[in-house]
């Protein structure tokens, strides 16, 4: 008598992450219809700086532009960690519950930091300056969440993806952020050089200090 072994047939939920991705391009389609002029200089941003100079008041930091763009931006910032740990060995891409750990992380991070960064600018008497560095930051790093969110869908489902790609992905992200550090000192310099040592604390304090605990947190985690 043959003796039949039955396995539970494991199937991936994938609804979840395909509704995020619908949810997302149809906040990016009515951004477009509601600011089409806007949104063709956003677009263009990374060959001219037309958008930076139109959109520099910090006014703009609040309006329903940049507030719709940053979900996506959070959306598809959350993808990317997700996957990069899937891809390393350390996560599941279909954990939704994870998924959403990670998008509160996100928003409470860039929320938290956005707040502490208020307190600070005006207890150094330098709001104008970190208002405007500020609008510059959020351009830029929603740009590059619009920039990934294709790679973020291919990576989703696709297996089996080099270790390579998320790689190349993160060190692209870092050297941007990289120049849009070195495009604002370089734009508000005057602002910073007449109050270079508060520039500095503020740089060491919140530009520096939270990615490098959550460096160090990671790695003593991991080892």
């Amino acid at each position: 008598m043959t003796e039949h072994i039955l396995h539970p047939r494991i199937i991936e939920n994938k609804d979840w992450a395909t509704l995020l991705f619908v949810v997302s391009f149809i906040i990016i389609a009515i951004t477009k219809a509601t600011n089409e002029n806007r949104f063709a200089d956003f677009l263009n941003l990374m060959f001219s700086d037309k958008y930076s100079k139109v959109y520099r008041e910090p006014s703009h930091l609040k309006g329903s532009f940049t507030l719709s763009l940053f979900i996506v931006q959070a959306i598809s910032f959350s993808f990317f960690i997700q996957l990069s740990l899937t891809i390393f060995g350390l996560a599941s891409k279909t954990d939704y519950l994870l998924y959403i750990q990670i998008l509160t992380f996100v928003i409470f991070f860039i929320l938290s930091k956005y707040l502490i960064e208020k307190i600070i600018a005006t207890a150094f008497n330098i709001e104008e300056f970190v208002e405007q560095f500020n609008l510059q930051k959020v351009t830029y790093r929603t740009y590059i969440g619009l920039l990934i969110l294709p790679f973020n869908i291919i990576l989703f489902y696709q297996d089996n993806t080099s270790i390579l790609i998320p790689q190349i992905i993160i060190a692209v992200i870092l050297i941007a952020n990289a120049l849009t550090y070195l495009l604002s000192i370089k734009n508000y310099q005057n602002i910073i050089f007449s109050k270079l040592f508060y520039f500095i604390l503020y740089l060491c304090t919140l530009e520096i200090a939270p990615y490098f605990f959550m460096y160090y947190l990671y790695t003593k985690g991991s080892a």
